[in-house]
């Protein structure tokens, strides 16, 4: 069961959509604490900032997409990760690092390459957006 007063690693994003450069993503992150808080930007039809104004994926769609994903990968929602909606977070600031860590994680070029704008223009192509 997710355990909200254990150690947990955030995952911010808009997600539109999920794709395998996240789910590489999630799964290094799942190794730091067991579980992932996946926080979905409320970005829906408006823009997520510069160069973030394509986000035709609704909250159910996202959670869907991320939920199908994991589930592949033997993740279940509830035990190793939770979704969290929140507002369209565009700055993240802080004093000073009081019991948290920021990390960039760095991937090899087969994974780094993925783009969520490629994916949607092929599923705009295909007529499934």
């Amino acid at each position: 069961m997710f355990d909200w007063k254990k150690p947990t690693v955030q995952m911010l994003g808009r997600w539109q959509p999920w794709h395998e450069g996240h789910q590489e993503l999630f799964k290094r992150c799942i190794k730091k604490t067991g579980q992932v808080i996946i926080q979905v930007r409320d970005v829906e039809g408006s823009s997520g900032g510069d160069n973030q104004n394509d986000n035709p994926f609704s909250w159910n769609e996202v959670c869907t997409n991320i939920e199908e994903s994991l589930k592949k990968d033997g993740f279940k929602k509830g035990m190793h990760y939770e979704i969290m909606l929140v507002p369209n977070i565009t700055n993240i600031t802080y004093g000073r690092g009081v019991g948290y860590v920021f990390e960039e994680e760095i991937f090899d070029e087969e994974i780094s390459s993925i783009s969520a704008t490629k994916i949607r223009a092929k599923l705009r192509d295909k007529g499934k957006l």
